[in-house]
């Protein structure tokens, strides 16, 4: 039932995300995206692991990575051949045709590969957030929040609240329950997202990035309001069906 679910969710995302992955792709670059020193070949990367993901789970629900099946080969070889047409249809749209941005799209689709060699649905999602996270914050040379704030505020409100859900649910794969109200639990359970956000925006203060400070407030309503939601979730769920079989 579990694979089924997670089978269905990635149907769905990837029925969303490629057709927006192609329209982005084939639309002119905006000018905000240009002055604020965006790196193309960071987004080229994101944006193919994260098609990977999605292909491979659509494809396999329920199973690693396993280099010496030919699945894996044919998942990248059609994503290979995806990312040559899309740099080939790009010169048609005012966009340039990069071999670099090529590479960056193998890297990614390898890179999910690996991560999924050895992981499971829920913690390959952790890393694939985490890392989208880390990159989309530290992408550019300007501050994202002067150049598109609407945009930006959105991506910490929801990114944030997207990896503490995750969490969430990979912990209730552990056979996780939850009756009532507990200090541990809410411990447990904000310490990954907090810690996280401490990361990346460390990160960003080392290298000279700065950011308003409105930035972690509305990271940190994400991660609470996901928190209260997975809570009541699973204090109902406890409630009427017991603990969950382990699925991972």
């Amino acid at each position: 039932m579990a694979t089924k679910r997670r089978w269905n969710l990635a149907i769905i995302s990837l029925a969303i995300y490629w057709p927006t992955l192609f329209l982005v792709a084939h639309i002119p670059m905006p000018e905000k995206v240009h002055k604020a020193g965006v790196s193309d070949k960071a987004l080229h990367f994101l944006a193919y692991a994260t098609l990977v993901f999605l292909l491979w789970i659509a494809l396999n629900p329920g199973r690693k990575v396993c280099w010496r099946r030919a699945a894996v080969w044919w998942v990248l070889l059609g994503v290979a051949a995806y990312g040559i047409i899309d740099e080939l249809l790009q010169s048609y749209v005012g966009r340039s045709c990069d071999a670099m941005d090529f590479v960056s799209d193998l890297a990614g689709a390898v890179t999910s590969c690996i991560i999924m060699t050895y992981l499971t649905f829920w913690p390959a999602s952790l890393v694939l957030v985490a890392a989208i996270i880390f990159g989309l914050t530290n992408i550019a040379r300007e501050r994202l929040a002067d150049v598109v704030p609407v945009a930006n505020a959105m991506f910490h409100l929801f990114s944030y609240a997207v990896f503490t859900v995750i969490w969430v649910c990979y912990r209730r794969s552990k056979t996780l329950t939850i009756s009532r109200f507990e200090a541990k639990w809410l411990i447990t359970t904000l310490t990954p997202p907090i810690a996280l956000l401490v990361f990346v925006k460390g990160y960003s203060l080392t290298v000279g990035r700065e950011f308003p400070i409105y930035d972690v407030i509305l990271s940190l309503a994400g991660i609470a309001g996901a928190v209260a939601i997975g809570t009541a979730v699973l204090m109902r769920k406890s409630a009427n069906q017991g603990p969950p079989g382990p699925d991972d």
